[in-house]
């Protein structure tokens, strides 16, 4: 009743073309494995600096400075110098000065040092005694006023 049928002719089977994708893109994706945390655990004590571009876990002591992207400073973690990362999230102890854009004290945390940041938040109970100093970006460049010379008439004066 409300079937219609029509014709249609012949063909075989529909070709469906793949969308064109960046083959390094793809090539780069499979070859690059998922980055995970690195983990200082709650057994080991390092005696001096530790720098990267990743992440890291503290759960033991670090007594030196701690350089990298992001850090995680756990519960039973304890670091003795000066820390420098994208964020920083602390649940255990820092003695020595944060620069970092996040910082995040949980309730647990002690940090006896200052405090360098974009963001800071903190959770009630942290203990922190030293300074929150606020970045402070460069204020944009205008471009320099251009020097009006005086007219020629003022510059060639009869004598």
């Amino acid at each position: 009743m409300f079937s219609k049928q029509t014709k249609t002719p012949a063909r075989g089977p529909a070709k469906i073309e793949p969308l064109p994708t960046p083959v390094a893109a793809v090539d780069q994706a499979r070859k690059a494995p998922p980055k995970v945390a690195s983990l200082i655990s709650a057994d080991i004590t390092i005696e001096g600096g530790v720098t990267g571009d990743g992440e890291l876990q503290i759960d033991g002591v670090v007594r030196g400075d701690v350089r990298v992207g992001r850090l995680t400073v756990g519960e039973t973690g304890h670091v003795e110098g000066s820390v420098y990362a994208e964020a920083v999230e602390v649940r255990g102890r820092v003695v020595g000065a944060i620069t970092s854009k996040q910082v995040r004290l949980y309730g647990t945390s002690y940090i006896d040092g200052d405090i360098t940041h974009e963001q800071l938040a903190m959770e009630t109970g942290a203990f922190f005694q030293g300074r929150s100093l606020k970045f402070q970006r460069p204020a944009p460049q205008a471009a320099p006023t251009p020097v009006l010379a005086p007219p020629a008439e003022a510059q060639a004066k009869p004598a």
